[in-house]
């Protein structure tokens, strides 16, 4: 019996012909809304040589000059993605532990902090960072605010997160810790974090899929990341259409690049914790009983 049949009766002959029937039917639909998508677009001249030579056509005059703006937005948007991530790990980490290991008197200011900016849109840091800072005598190049901004929304998340892993773990593991001499902290470091990072690993690689997607919100403080670099480059080739599918497929291939490489550290971590064997399986045999 597979784990499947616990939940629902197998189909028969009859069940199994109208699945295909119905799938084949939802297939042609798809298939005749995508041309008639396809004609329209057609009709409005969208596939016209004019509006994607610039994209697909290297002997098109502008084709260089385009993807050498847009390369330079795109590492515009790696650069601050790949900041506001390392530091929303760390500060991230930094606030969990905190919030595990505070004193009752001063836990209300790490609980208060991870509240405040967890329920504020990352818009707001963003803006907060580029319009207070500055009045504060702190002038910073705009990747900076959008760094800070982008920090303290994912940092505070990613605090949640690997608290509610710390806590799914077995009680049992951080006694033994305390009963060999461990101290709290290098319990946490040594035990605790490494088996929480890895338990919530998936949803941290979506988190860090959600840092890269909202470096898109630098325009309102007018840095030129990718997203920000096709809108000026539509005003004067105007084909947006054609500009941003590109922008949108280059940010699902570096997403989908992001998945695969969390994907790989992941299968190393998991290999590395394989090696570590038990005593028994060392040659440590316990004490003969008298």
């Amino acid at each position: 019996m597979t784990p499947s049949s616990h939940l629902y009766d197998a189909p028969g002959p009859l069940a199994r012909r109208r699945i295909r029937w119905g799938t084949a039917a939802v297939l042609i639909l798809l298939a005749a809304t995508a041309a008639l998508i396809a004609a329209r677009l057609a009709d409005k001249g969208q596939f016209d040589s004019v509006k994607w030579g610039p994209l697909a056509n290297p002997s098109d005059p502008q084709f260089g000059l385009l993807w050498e703006f847009l390369g330079g937005g795109l590492v515009a948007t790696l650069k601050a993605a790949g900041i506001a991530i390392v530091l929303s790990f760390a500060l991230g980490s930094l606030l969990a532990v905190t919030r595990i290991t505070a004193a009752r008197w001063y836990r209300w200011l790490v609980v208060g902090f991870i509240e405040v900016f967890r329920g504020v849109p990352v818009v707001m840091s963003i803006f907060f960072a580029a319009r207070v800072l500055p009045e504060l005598r702190l002038d910073l190049p705009v990747l900076w605010f959008i760094v800070m901004g982008l920090t303290l929304y994912n940092s505070v998340v990613i605090a949640e997160v690997i608290r509610a892993g710390i806590n799914s773990l077995p009680k049992g593991q951080a006694e033994a810790a305390y009963a060999i001499g461990l101290t709290r902290g290098a319990t946490l470091r040594l035990i605790l974090l490494p088996q929480a990072f890895r338990i919530m690993l998936p949803t941290l690689i979506g988190q860090l899929v959600v840092v890269l997607k909202d470096t898109s919100l630098g325009f309102i403080i007018s840095y030129e990341e990718l997203l920000r670099r096709g809108q000026i480059a539509v005003q004067t080739l105007e084909n947006p259409l054609q500009i941003f599918f590109v922008i949108g497929l280059i940010f699902i291939l570096v997403n989908y690049a992001l998945s695969k490489l969390a994907e790989a550290a992941e299968r190393r971590m998991s290999r590395s914790s394989h090696k570590t064997e038990p005593a028994s399986a060392v040659g440590i045999e316990a004490p003969a009983a008298v």
